[in-house]
């Protein structure tokens, strides 16, 4: 990655509230959670029964419903930043991202990366990619390994889902970057059966982003 724009993102992530304090390197190495050493930005994913534990003043956090699904707009910007936090009371939620290929329309790595984890609840969730053709208004979302599954486990472990959550399937049946495509709305479908929080983590990180890969989607 060109040396401004890698520093640019890690100004962003910084910027955006990140957690973490330290000098961020190329190549990440793992703490014993699983995830990368250095700066990052938080987004925890709440299910909540109705509006309870609802905090609407928080810029790192998405409420959802504890049983049942959510959508989760995507919004193209920097810095990584909550737009719409309740997906409870007023359905959709809105995240902000930057351009994953950094403002190119193909990229065989990611200018960054995401890990997920579960953390509370004994239930599980999923999580997965989707697209609105704005020309025929039909929806699309991805399928198989493009599905992220949480599951709490003891200790929970951060895994990289870069390749699935910052691409869909495209109509080929092929991965494509959030964001190729302005004819597109983007989002991420959150289907919840009990799980309390989930959480992302983006780091300032290049990561393989497989785009041109074998993928699978059906229509919504």
């Amino acid at each position: 990655m060109p040396r401004k724009r890698y520093l640019a993102l890690v100004a962003a992530v910084l910027g955006a509230g990140a957690l973490t304090v330290g000098v961020l390197v190329a190549t990440a190495g793992t703490a014993g959670n699983g995830a990368p050493s250095g700066p990052h930005y938080n987004l925890n994913i709440h299910g909540v029964n109705g509006g309870q534990g609802y905090n609407g003043g928080t810029k790192n956090n998405i409420f959802v419903p504890l049983q049942g699904n959510c959508k989760i707009n995507l919004t193209e910007g920097s810095p990584f930043q909550v737009l719409q936090n309740d997906c409870i009371n007023n359905p959709p939620a809105e995240f902000q991202l930057p351009d994953p290929c950094g403002g190119v329309t193909s990229c065989q790595n990611f200018v960054y990366s995401v890990y997920a984890r579960a953390i509370a609840g004994k239930g599980t969730a999923s999580m997965f990619s989707c697209f609105t053709d704005k020309t025929t208004n039909e929806t699309f979302c991805a399928t198989g390994l493009m599905v992220i599954n949480f599951d709490k486990v003891s200790p929970s472990k951060f895994t990289n889902v870069s390749t699935a959550l910052l691409n869909v399937c495209d109509l080929t049946g092929h991965k494509q970057p959030l964001f190729a495509d302005s004819n597109k709305d983007y989002f991420w479908q959150y289907d919840n059966q009990g799980l309390r929080l989930a959480q992302l983590r983006f780091y300032p990180i290049p990561t393989p982003s497989d785009i041109g890969g074998i993928c699978t989607f059906q229509q919504q």
